[in-house]
């Protein structure tokens, strides 16, 4: 046998074993699909007059943390982890197509992030604002919401925030995004020759450094996000397109068929923002989790440090203190905490009640599994 006609012969062989591991992934998807929907059965006969809660964030966390610890390779743990989430977004569709308020328009990576943590069978609702966002999940409209909170380099962003102070919506998850900015262009358009350049001003400011670098007489116009910047881009007149580029990311190029004429300009190489899920429920333990709250001190000396001893008599681990003004009083300030722990752990309740009675106002915005992909 020639050595052509044994490449051959072994190389059919082995793709009849992969059509053969196919149909068993197949039958298995659907044998989980299966299994999902009976248990939407389940849910429906057992809830009597309250609605059943078909998404689970601390039991999806689980689910994928097992994935990830289980893996043996060669697939990479979080491409393995990426895999399932779909196959398990589409098992929870079959339960309750759920539909997903995010910034946007298309494009953003706020869909993006809502993407990640959801999956793709889910209805993307976008929105123009992020107050928007909260009043969708709020009436019933959404299932829930997906905001961004904080950016590594540029810091967090108010206007999510300041949200925050007058909803009573829940913190159901998080989610983090590696953040990747592009030039984008449409048609064929000279570096030099760009004049003004939109994006949201938070990409500006992270794209700075490259910005002055590179096109230091160009203006840069802030718009309402990444997205809207690439569809102007794309509305642009044949004779201005050649002057005008927005900085978005690959989502926007694709959705706005724009050309990427300089790829991953932000500063810093492992930029990344935090998303927050918003919903109405409350999530119970995972295992691993985080806790955010709402905190109004009472303007007397000491504030700061009668509220940040509890936790560090506890040992809890404080990732995130942020001050706002509050709406309430002149120079009054609440703040933002975030920190490890679930508010069902013993240790978190008894550190709540102590900042509980040094506070004007304490409120719970929710706990939830920490960001697993």
């Amino acid at each position: 046998m020639s050595k052509n006609a044994s490449e051959q012969q072994a190389l059919s062989k082995l793709r009849q074993q992969i059509d053969a591991i196919d149909t068993d992934i197949q039958r298995l998807i659907n044998e989980r699909a299966s299994c999902a929907k009976q248990v939407a059965e389940v849910k429906m006969h057992s809830g009597g007059a309250v609605s059943p809660v078909f998404y689970r964030p601390e039991r999806e966390a689980q689910v994928l943390r097992k994935i990830m610890e289980r893996n043996k390779g060669p697939v990479a743990d979080e491409q393995m982890a990426r895999i399932f989430r779909e196959v398990m977004s589409v098992c929870l569709a079959l339960e309750q197509p759920m539909r997903i308020a995010f910034l946007g328009p298309e494009g953003t990576f706020t869909q993006a992030a809502a993407l990640k943590h959801f999956g793709h069978s889910v209805v993307s609702a976008p929105l123009a604002s992020i107050d928007e966002v909260f009043r969708e999940v709020e009436s019933g409209a959404a299932n829930y919401g997906v905001v961004p909170v904080e950016n590594s380099t540029e810091g967090m962003v108010n206007s999510t925030l300041d949200s925050f102070m007058n909803s009573a919506l829940k913190i159901c998850g998080e989610v983090e995004l590696r953040i990747h900015h592009h030039l984008l262009t449409k048609g064929e358009t000279e570096l030099a020759n760009i004049r003004k350049i939109y994006s949201h001003e938070q990409s500006l400011a992270q794209c700075r450094k490259w910005l002055n670098t590179h096109l230091p007489q160009a203006e840069r116009v802030s718009v309402g996000s990444n997205a809207e910047a690439a569809r102007m881009v794309l509305g642009e007149t044949a004779d201005c397109a050649a002057e005008v580029a927005a900085i978005a990311g690959d989502m926007a190029a694709e959705a706005y068929a724009l050309d990427v004429l300089a790829s991953r300009i932000e500063d810093e190489p492992d930029n990344a923002t935090r998303f927050l899920v918003v919903g109405h429920q409350l999530v119970p333990q995972s295992g691993r989790d985080k806790t955010s709250i709402i905190i109004a001190m009472r303007n007397k000396p000491g504030a700061l440090y009668h509220l940040l001893e509890p936790f560090q008599k506890a040992e809890l681990s404080l990732t995130r203190v942020e001050t706002r003004p509050s709406r309430t009083g002149t120079w009054s300030y609440v703040f933002f905490v975030d920190f490890e722990g679930h508010c069902e752990d013993e240790k978190v309740q008894s550190v709540l009640a102590k900042i509980a009675d040094e506070a004007a106002e304490l409120r719970v915005l929710g706990s939830y599994p920490v960001a697993v992909l």
